[in-house]
């Protein structure tokens, strides 16, 4: 399945039915009153995440969607049964976004100019939902407009138009750890060691061109790896899609820093890495980071061990990991250090603690 992280989609909500112009006509009754019923109420448009999807692209196929009309009113004064409401089904993780407006004061010499996007929804849990467009009232059938002076009226509603926008949607992927770390330093054999992703391995850059998603069994434990394409420098500012890529581990709970230990410099790589995820924002720089120096089999041990010193002393943490991602050496003890920074809470969880109310457990996509 080939994966997309953000669509743009047209959706309107149904049109209300017109109501209807009827008289009364019975036998014995020569001037029946009217009696036409009120249109039906036109179709919403609710958006619902699901489990089992992992990607936008169907909307890259299918990108209109519009509810039903509401049905019109008939004679005995029956009313218009309501149109079909329209569910549009998204992954968890989706945002729904309005569609770019210009900011006034914001056009440089060149002409252009900075945009804005409302967040309009964020699902975050399976079965979440939300109605973003109602559809349009039923219009009123002639019975309706019956007065003491106008006893036979012929007037009748056409019913409400729907509501009508673009909206973008953007996926941000739910997983506990996420896997940065620069192009080539080993993320994609890593993620194969430690689950059963079979993710693209190669040796030269941007192998990786699409985030990836593991499950991670470890002393009878489970969580969720991602793995986003390397980052260069400026990601953050969109260099190589970079933003796009920052915003898939924003949810996560720990970011796992890979360093390639035969790169040229690697503690420039790790002041790089460091360096996006600060300028990115959304609390990147401040998430709970292990740091672990990769390819340890291709090296000396006493070399491994001075790069190590260096980035300690670089990262200010206590441990930095020495691994293989292709040997699967030093990984066990790895996971062993991840484990446990799971269990702490978030930010927002020890708000729910100090507030004295007891907070339901997170989501997790497993």
């Amino acid at each position: 399945m080939h994966f997309l992280d953000q669509a743009k989609i047209y959706i309107k909500s149904g049109w209300g039915g017109p109501g209807a112009v009827s008289f009364r006509r019975e036998k014995y009754v020569e001037y029946g009153g009217p009696d036409g019923g009120n249109g039906g109420k036109g179709g919403d448009i609710i958006f619902e995440a699901v489990a089992g999807l992992n990607t936008l692209i169907d909307f890259r196929y299918t990108q209109h969607f519009k509810a039903q009309r509401g049905m019109p009113g008939m004679g005995k004064n029956r009313y218009g049964a309501g149109g079909e409401d329209l569910v549009v089904k998204v992954p968890v993780g989706t945002q729904i976004l309005s569609d770019p407006t210009p900011i006034e004061g914001t056009e440089d010499e060149d002409g252009t100019m900075e945009f804005e996007q409302e967040l309009l929804a964020d699902f975050t849990e399976v079965g979440q939902r939300l109605m973003l467009l109602r559809g349009g009232d039923g219009g009123r059938g002639n019975l309706s407009y019956k007065t003491s002076t106008n006893r036979a009226p012929r007037q009748h509603g056409t019913g409400w138009p729907g509501q009508e926008m673009w909206v973008w949607l953007r996926l941000k992927l739910l997983a506990d750890v996420g896997l940065v770390g620069m192009p080539n330093a080993g993320k994609s054999t890593f993620i194969n060691q430690v689950t059963n992703t079979k993710a693209k391995v190669g040796a030269y850059a941007f192998t990786t061109t699409k985030p990836q998603l593991g499950v991670v069994l470890h002393r009878e434990r489970e969580f969720v790896l991602a793995d986003i394409p390397g980052l260069i420098e400026g990601a953050a500012e969109g260099a190589g899609i970079g933003d796009r890529f920052l915003g898939h581990i924003e949810r996560c709970r720990v970011l796992l820093h890979l360093i390639d230990a035969t790169g040229d410099d690697p503690v420039e790589q790790f002041r790089i890495v460091q360096d996006e995820l600060s300028a990115y924002g959304g609390g990147l720089d401040e998430k709970p980071q292990i740091v672990a120096l990769n390819k340890g089999d291709l090296l000396g041990q006493e070399l491994m061990e001075d790069i190590a010193e260096q980035l300690r002393d670089e990262a200010g943490v206590e441990d930095v990991f020495i691994i293989s991602g292709a040997t699967g050496e030093g990984v066990p003890r790895l996971m062993d250090a991840v484990l446990p920074l799971l269990d702490q809470p978030t930010s927002g969880e020890d708000d729910d603690k100090d507030g004295g109310e007891e907070s339901e457990a997170p989501w997790s996509p497993i």
